[in-house]
């Protein structure tokens, strides 16, 4: 579903940050013409939405930031490289932006996040959108979602301290989990794939992200 833009939100806006995230690495068409034809401004308040096409983190309130488009491109293209995954976790709904690509790309996308007022935002620019696929939970994103497992993909937004066992566990054989963890100051962006017997660990490149946090708030 594409959506005309105006002013700043322009296809010739867009078609440049495709350009950009082309140059720095990311290859997986698919990926460039979700980003290129999903409206990253509706998922920003208006007084941002200008900015909405430049390969920055944005806040969106609540101490939460919306992902540069490069580390989107780049997570979902992780996510996607081994093979179209069908059922995909995401934790951390945040702004509902990251979400709206998987759903375009995938067929099914499970997402938990753990701020209500956040979900209530995304709940409605996916509602506004037509996007059916997506199915929201406000729970504490360590826990996952695992009546509704085991999942081909899971995407998380925001940074544990460690990769926590109970998502690899909700991986389905051959499942990637794309994953960034650390302290704030030394994040690493990981791959982790569930083999027959046990799991892969593939550090991919250092990253900035907002600390995964346990618990809710309303």
């Amino acid at each position: 579903m594409k959506h005309p833009g105006i002013g700043m939100t322009s296809q010739r806006t867009r078609a440049r940050l495709v350009e950009r995230l082309f140059e720095q690495g990311i290859k997986d068409v698919r990926v460039l013409e979700v980003i290129r034809s999903t409206p990253r401004h509706l998922f920003l308040d208006e007084a941002l939405a200008h900015r909405a096409y430049e390969d920055a983190a944005l806040p969106i309130g609540f101490n939460q930031t919306l992902s540069q488009p490069y580390i989107v491109a780049r997570m979902t293209e992780l996510l996607l490289g081994g093979g179209r995954p069908r059922r995909v976790l995401e934790i951390g709904t945040g702004s509902g932006y990251q979400t709206a690509v998987l759903a375009a790309l995938v067929d099914e996308v499970f997402s938990v996040e753990r701020i209500r007022g956040l979900q209530d935002k995304a709940r409605g620019r996916l509602r506004e959108l037509g996007i059916h696929n997506v199915s929201l939970r406000h729970a504490d994103g360590f826990q996952g979602w695992a009546d509704k497992g085991p999942f081909d993909g899971i995407l998380t937004t925001a940074a544990p301290l460690a990769i926590p066992q109970d998502l690899c566990a909700q991986l389905a054989p051959g499942g990637r989990l794309v994953i960034p963890a650390g302290p704030e100051q030394s994040q690493q962006l990981y791959v982790v794939t569930r083999l027959e017997q046990g799991f892969d660990t593939r550090a991919i490149e250092p990253v900035r992200f907002v600390p995964l946090l346990p618990g809710t708030l309303r």
